[in-house]
């Protein structure tokens, strides 16, 4: 017998009062502040697989940036009990077997966690829809709603740098360079972390996110707005 993080699914779930508080909060967010006034949460999952229907998340890695640094400790790090028997080739991915996850909490005990280590802060990724995609899916089922923390996306900022610095756009769109993590980290000199690894993901990232803020600030954004819209960001819906 499996146990299922909401057993009905086509029965409505309360808002927990902690999506209560971030709805409340993201309403009217002041985007016109400079970068530096805000905090950032940097964050990976690992998963099951690709499918968004039926795939599970198995592990959750995310570090803080505070004043355009990282928050030295401040980390949020968990391995995930998937309701499903973990797939051998997931396994193969991110090298997390079943005897990793055998004493890990179930998802219920740990998205609350999350939601309230990302607090107030805006979310920053790699290729943030599969991320999203999946925390929504199971934020509506366990929380009652999803998270409104808005959330910018390092590859869409690595190809609005690299348009700047006069790369031609078929290039800036994936013709010619690699814009995988590592590859964008390679591509900028930046240090190297262990790969599919939901923390040490989080951590690349984070180096690759305030590497292109420092120039895209030096390009004229300098507001949460103008970084916003050069990350083409969106608000998660409900």
């Amino acid at each position: 017998m499996t146990v299922s993080a909401f057993p009905w699914p086509g029965l409505a779930r309360k808002r927990h009062p902690l999506i209560n508080e971030n709805i409340r909060y993201f309403k009217e967010l002041d985007q016109s502040r400079p970068i530096e006034e805000y905090d950032f949460v940097v964050f990976d999952t690992e998963l099951t697989g690709l499918d968004e229907r039926r795939d599970e998340i198995v592990s959750i890695g995310a570090v803080r940036i505070r004043n355009l640094r990282i928050v030295a400790g401040d980390t949020f790090h968990v391995h995930v009990k998937p309701t499903q028997p973990l797939p051998k080739d997931s396994t193969l991915v991110h090298r997390i077997t079943p005897q990793n996850l055998v004493n890990a909490p179930l998802l219920d005990e740990v998205l609350p966690r999350f939601v309230e280590y990302c607090d107030k802060a805006l979310l920053v990724g790699y290729y943030t829809a599969l991320d999203t995609a999946f925390l929504n899916r199971f934020a509506k089922r366990i929380l009652g709603a999803t998270m409104r923390n808005p959330c910018i996306d390092t590859l869409r900022l690595a190809r609005v740098h690299l348009e700047l610095c006069g790369l031609p756009r078929r290039h800036c769109h994936g013709e010619g360079i690699s814009y995988s993590l590592a590859g964008l980290s390679e591509l900028y000199n930046l240090p190297a972390f262990v790969p599919h690894d939901a923390l040490q993901d989080a951590l690349q990232t984070a180096y690759l996110f305030l590497f292109l803020v420092k120039k895209l600030q030096a390009g004229g954004y300098r507001t949460l707005r103008q970084l916003f819209r050069a990350g083409h960001g969106a608000r998660w819906t409900l």
